[in-house]
């Protein structure tokens, strides 16, 4: 729907940001500028390095996708919608709001959506063509450390590693950066003047006094009243140097946040329009909130985000920028004094991240558990800083400087090696560079620990929580791995000190025991589990280790099955080797065991296999040698990740599911006369009929439309198709839209594209065919098709030929498109309810046919 209020004259539908013009800053007219803090907290297994499913989620893989369907993809493509909800023109909302990405989310979104990732970063590049070279993204601290709890150091190294990944992705050095929960003190201040950031943006009531610049006399604004619509400047203590700073418009952000005018652009418009001070000649309006706000909290308001930039600020005359771009028109002529210690989401400092302040609170839980982790991460950030200052000075000329530069190997593992050249103290040994980058890699864990969300919640044995501990467990893992010294028992002594509100884990050391301990993966058990997937031709999913098969020989004895075989497994973070030998004896159904040993040489690697592979041998034998050979220690699969294990499961009862099948399939065949003889009687069909019919015409909707996907659309698939459409109604029974929706979905995007991509005449027309088809085909079948995606790729393939288009319904020169192609590529749109009126009307009437 049009956001209400809102009025939207027919135009061509085209990809982009039309309606916002680009003049210089002018003193009469309001500056707006809207910032959305777009942030994920790191999901990602610490040993894997990828994000398992999370249920809660559903029906998305995991909160990262779900955000990302429901949020950072729609600002990325926001639609202007007609009175009738068609889409007249697809906006990049990151073109025209200043905003912040956290790295660690960018980084999942450069590998799992990177046509958004793309817009993210062009919306910088064209907001500052558009601003005199002032883009409107700025930085963020690396994973959202809240800076006045950390140390010195760990300060300086997020402020830097934020900077270096803001660099490298948009490719220059960011002006302003933003604070995890715009936390901050004077230590951070100075941290960020010393690192060169220009500005921040804080909340009203971070703000202690204020005072012109040059004066003595000191104004309270203790209690939240300081005029957002001035940028602020903040002296370091001694005075040396400053930082700017933007106080947002409190009331207008808690109304986007919590209120209503989010989605309504004129209610948006209104609400801005009382912050305008008519004897201001310099006015400027400002507004932060979660970014997340628009399209994942309130579903549909990055339309009224795109409808407002492009169209209802520019009608009343404001300009939308950035607060880099209004900076450098208008610098502080106000100094601010910050109270001592402040975030924008606790009314006590910082005391939702260090102790229990009743920010957050559950009725009926505390949070008493928040300062003993605080203090056990603390002690443990202080004996892994120790343990590295003191191993890692024996291979690199600066220990420290070394993990500021470090977050360049982050980006790019690939300069891991150059690297180590640029820091070494000496020539480095191959054991001497893993034993560097474990430290450096437990340095980063010693980093990721410290994520504000582990505090942010009602108890600690949440996700969030239970993340920051499993970096710690790594963090420990990879101090034990380097220097045999052991801190695990040391720290769980500490978390036992931390009450949780759940009597399952009584406290931290409960919640460590049963929800992180569980979860590391050794080396032997990742073999395992590459063993355990190779039964069913699957390969463990992750881009946090190497694995390469070596040698494997199977062997079928009665109903078992024995696997013996050898790895080399690597770890790029780390450059870990390790060569290692399995066995796997599945003895049918849900047992299996798989004993991992260290490669013992070529020699003894066949013996072990002569003695395994040995035909003689009975199972109980089998059993009792693989144990022998490589125990004591063998897999299961508990071994196996939930969803490699839900793999595994659906192979072990594929057998079983494919004879029923076709016990159904012929239920139904053999009953088919009696079904329809149900139906003619208008009599209820017996469950136990109507369920082999049902399962039966399922599976052939989606054998079929899977066989159509791999034909590219072949007819006899379509008449199929629609034979079982027909069958069902007949019987009544429901198909399984929203897995054949998929399908269809797949198929459709797949002809849209190239649509997009169509080089002549004749390949447009028959990609319309197509699509003309399996659209109807879809309707046909009551399929839920996502026209999002579809009306995204044909907007580009419209704009990519539009002057193309237009001289093809022009002129009738020889290869040009001819206007009765161009005709229904316009009526394609119509369908999928895409505003291309204008577009028709520059069309020639339809050639008259003869009655």
């Amino acid at each position: 729907m049009l956001p209400s209020g809102s009025e939207n004259p027919a135009q061509p539908a085209a990809q982009s940001g039309q309606g916002v013009e680009s003049p210089g800053p002018r003193t009469t007219a309001p500056y707006v500028v809207l910032h959305g803090h777009f942030y994920q907290p790191p999901r990602e297994d610490p040993w894997l390095n990828r994000i398992e499913r999370q249920p809660s989620a559903h029906p998305f893989h995991d909160w990262n996708e779900r955000i990302l369907a429901e949020c950072y993809r729609p600002n990325a493509f926001a639609r202007i919608l007609d009175e009738q909800g068609q889409v007249v023109r697809i906006v990049n909302n990151y073109e025209f709001m200043s905003f912040n990405f956290g790295p660690t989310l960018l980084a999942w979104l450069e590998e799992h959506d990177v046509e958004v990732y793309q817009r993210i970063l062009a919306a910088d590049r064209l907001s500052a063509e558009r601003l005199e070279g002032k883009g409107n993204a700025i930085a963020q601290v690396y994973n959202h450390v809240i800076l006045p709890l950390a140390n010195e150091r760990d300060k300086y190294t997020q402020i830097r590693w934020g900077i270096a990944d803001f660099q490298h992705r948009f490719g220059r050095f960011p002006e302003g950066m933003w604070l995890a929960e715009t936390a901050i003190d004077a230590a951070t201040v100075k941290a960020l003047v010393d690192c060169g950031i220009r500005f921040v943006i804080l909340a009203p009531s971070q703000a202690q006094r204020i005072r012109p610049l040059g004066q003595t006399e000191w104004i309270d604004v203790s209690q939240g009243q300081i005029d957002p619509s001035r940028p602020y400047r903040c002296f370091t203590p001694d005075r040396g140097g400053y930082l700017d700073v933007f106080f947002f418009d409190g009331p207008i952000s808690r109304d986007l946040g919590f209120g209503d005018i989010a989605y309504s652009t004129q209610a948006l418009a209104e609400r801005l329009q009382l912050a305008i001070r008519p004897d201001r000649e310099v006015q400027l309006i400002n507004c932060a909130t979660d970014g997340e706000t628009f399209g994942h909290h309130k579903r549909g308001t990055e339309r009224t985000l795109a409808y407002a930039f492009c169209e209802e600020f520019p009608r009343r005359g404001w300009q939308v920028g950035n607060y880099a771009h209004f900076l450098s028109h208008h610098p502080p002529t106000w100094e601010v004094q910050l109270k001592p210690v402040t975030a924008w989401s606790c009314a006590h400092g910082v005391g939702r991240w260090s102790r229990d302040c009743g920010c957050g609170a559950v009725p009926g839980w505390h949070q008493r558990w928040r300062q003993p982790l605080r203090e056990a991460l603390n002690w443990l950030r202080d004996q892994l800083a120790e343990i590295y200052e003191t191993e890692a000075k024996a291979y690199l000329r600066d220990p420290w400087l070394a993990r500021d530069r470090y977050i360049e190997v982050i980006l790019d593992r690939e300069r891991r090696e150059a690297f180590l050249q640029e820091h070494q103290s000496h020539r480095l040994t191959a054991e001497d560079r893993v034993q560097v980058l474990r430290l450096l890699e437990m340095q980063r864990y010693s980093q990721l620990m410290f994520t504000s969300c582990g505090w942010f919640f009602e108890e600690l044995a949440r996700p969030e929580g239970v993340q920051i501990l499993r970096y710690a467990a790594r963090a420990i893992e990879l101090a034990a791995a380097a220097t045999k010294v052991d801190l695990e028992e040391e720290f769980l002594l500490r978390l036992s000190k931390a009450p949780s509100n759940l009597e399952l884990y009584k406290d931290g050391r409960g919640v460590y025991q049963a929800l992180v301990r569980p979860r590391r993966v050794s080396p032997q058990r990742l073999v395992a589990q590459h063993a355990m997937l190779s039964l069913v031709n699957g390969v463990p999913r992750s881009s946090g280790y190497m694995l390469e098969p070596v040698d494997q020989e199977r062997l079928a004895i009665g109903g078992s099955t024995l696997l013996v075989g050898r790895v080399k497994l690597s770890f790029p973070t780390t450059s870990e080797e390790h060569d290692l030998t399995y066995a796997l004896l599945h003895l049918g159904g849900w047992d299996f065991q798989c004993g991992v040993k260290p490669f013992p040489g070529q020699r003894g690697y066949e013996q072990l296999k002569a003695s395994l592979l040995s035909s003689s041998r009975s199972r109980i034998q089998l059993v009792l040698t693989l144990q022998e050979l490589l125990g004591p220690e063998t897999f299961d699969l508990n071994a196996l990740t939930e969803e490699d294990r839900q793999q595994m499961l659906r192979w072990l009862t594929q057998d079983t599911l494919e004879r029923l099948a076709q016990l159904y399939r012929q239920t139904y065949l053999e009953n088919y006369g009696v079904l329809m003889a149900f139906r003619a009687d208008g009599l209820p069909i017996p469950e136990e009929l109507l369920a082999a019919a049902q399962i039966t015409l399922n599976q052939r909707l989606l054998s079929s439309l899977r066989a159509m996907e791999i034909e590219e659309g072949k007819r006899d698939h379509l008449l199929e198709l629609r034979a079982i459409a027909r069958e069902a109604e007949q019987l009544g029974c429901q198909l399984r839209q929203e897995e054949a929706a998929r399908v269809l979905d797949r198929l459709l995007q797949r002809g849209m594209w190239q649509l997009a991509q169509a080089a002549d005449s004749e390949t447009l027309s028959e990609q319309l065919h197509n699509l003309e088809e399996w659209l109807q085909l879809a309707a046909d079948l009551g399929l839920p098709i996502r026209l999002d995606r579809l009306q995204e790729l044909y907007l580009l393939g419209l704009e990519r030929r539009r002057s193309e288009l237009l001289r093809s319904s022009l002129e009738r020169a020889p290869g040009r498109i001819p206007a009765e192609t161009l005709r229904r590529l316009l009526q394609l749109g119509q369908q999928l309810r895409i505003n291309v009126g204008a577009w028709l009307q520059q069309l020639p009437p339809p050639a008259a046919t003869e009655g």
